[in-house]
């Protein structure tokens, strides 16, 4: 027998805008007549017309189109994309709340969805009556229920209030009961949309650890969609990632991340940026100020011990004897993988316009997506600068071939040579 659980198959569904039928009596029933013999509908605009994809004035829109994977028992994969790239609509017909307008799924087993806060729940029940009525929604008995209810209950971490009506609960209450029932009750599959992000980080961290004992010490399927791209690679070994309704990769967890990551990018991989207030640090006193920036390689790709060079303009204020650069940078997670100041100081005059040279050798960096933060100050490097002007998240750049490390450390010395190059020159 085989052990895919879940196989989907060219599923499409498009939702019409303004109205909710055709017009008429007699479109409707067409319609209907052309879904009773699984035909295309013969009114519907969508397979000419699609206003996300062709013509931006058609009357329908495709909330997922052509989409087709497979998912094995015990498997973990994270659905990933952008807003509206349909992930909620997937797990909507998975979970059988909305139907395919096209398309088929077979799925072996019952599934346990938490697709949004409090699914399920009525608010004049108290935590423990909503227990039995999500665990009955989910297929499941009250001797099956009785027997999981003190694990539930503890692993919620609401004991004291679950015999208050839930409509007193938190959003995080709510989303740490709803999430105990859906996976403690024993369903063969286990569907979490993006309700997560409500609880506290504790609970996040307990929750991953609960669905990774699921899938991988009880042999249970988890669908997991996330915008935390940490808790996706943690959890998560395969990924398909949505853009529009469509499929545009699927494969490999850090590969498929990569791809959405590196899309959502797209718009900063110039390699020339003019310094604006919406990127600047506010309250500091910009005796020296950042004007732009510019990598000196122009397609922003690098091998793992590449050079990096920056160019940065700065215009000063204030007369500056002892300038320093620092450099951050984060990965595509939004997570800080080093930082380093530079060792050789420089001048510059009050109103003077000056071109400085930053580069950073042998970088170690693993493969993905970055970007800088970068700081100018004063003062003595070993105790702190006094920090001028700083400038956060505003360039992006790829390493392309994998390092053993896969961060490098916050300790200059461990970078290697590391040199600021000043030059001056007149700015026209």
């Amino acid at each position: 027998m085989s052990d895919t659980v879940i196989k989907v198959e060219n599923i499409s569904k498009f939702y019409q805008l303004g109205l909710i039928n055709h017009g008429t009596l007699a479109k409707d029933l067409q319609g209907w007549w052309a879904k009773i013999r699984g035909k295309e509908d013969p009114n519907s605009q969508v397979s000419l017309l699609n206003s996300q994809n062709n013509n931006a004035g058609s009357d329908f829109i495709y909330a997922l189109k052509d989409v087709s994977f497979d998912v094995k028992q015990g498997e973990v994969l994270g659905i990933i994309g952008a807003n509206g790239a349909g992930k909620s609509t997937l797990l909507k017909i998975l979970s059988r709340v909305t139907s395919p307008t096209s398309g088929c799924i077979k799925i072996k087993g019952r599934i346990g969805s938490l697709l949004e806060v409090g699914t399920g729940f009525h608010p004049e029940l108290t935590g423990r009556e909503n227990i039995y009525l999500n665990g009955a929604i989910l297929g499941m008995r009250k001797h099956e229920i009785d027997k999981k209810l003190d694990e539930i209950i503890d692993f919620s971490g609401v004991e004291k209030f679950i015999d208050t009506p839930v409509k007193r609960y938190s959003s995080g209450m709510y989303v740490r009961l709803a999430f105990a029932v859906a996976a403690h009750l024993d369903p063969e599959i286990l569907v979490v949309d993006e309700v997560l992000a409500v609880g506290d980080a504790e609970f996040q961290k307990k929750a991953l650890g609960k669905m990774q004992d699921v899938s991988r010490g009880e042999g249970r399927t988890v669908l997991f969609v996330s915008h935390n791209m940490a808790a996706v690679r943690q959890l998560c070994k395969k990924a398909v990632v949505l853009d529009n309704g469509q499929i545009v990769m699927s494969g490999q967890t850090d590969e498929a991340v990569d791809c959405y990551l590196k899309s959502t990018q797209m718009e900063k991989t110039s390699n020339y940026f003019v310094v604006t207030d919406e990127y600047r640090d506010k309250g500091h006193a910009q005796d020296v100020s950042f004007v732009s920036f510019k990598l000196l390689k122009k397609d922003l790709c690098y091998s793992c011990n590449e050079p990096i060079t920056i160019q940065i303009k700065l215009h000063a204020n204030k007369d500056c004897k002892d300038c320093h650069i620092n450099c951050t940078i984060w990965n595509a997670e939004k997570q800080p993988v080093g930082s380093v100041v530079s060792f050789d100081g420089f001048k510059i005059e009050k109103d003077e316009d000056k071109l400085v040279e930053y580069t950073i050798k042998n970088p170690g960096l693993a493969a993905g997506m970055y970007t800088y933060s970068i700081s100018v100050g004063s003062g003595d490097i070993t105790t702190g600068l006094t920090i001028f002007d700083a400038v956060r998240d505003f360039m992006t750049f790829e390493i392309d071939r994998l390092d053993d490390s896969k961060y490098f450390t916050v300790w200059a010395k461990s970078w290697g040579s590391i040199y600021l190059q000043s030059t001056t020159r007149e700015i026209k």
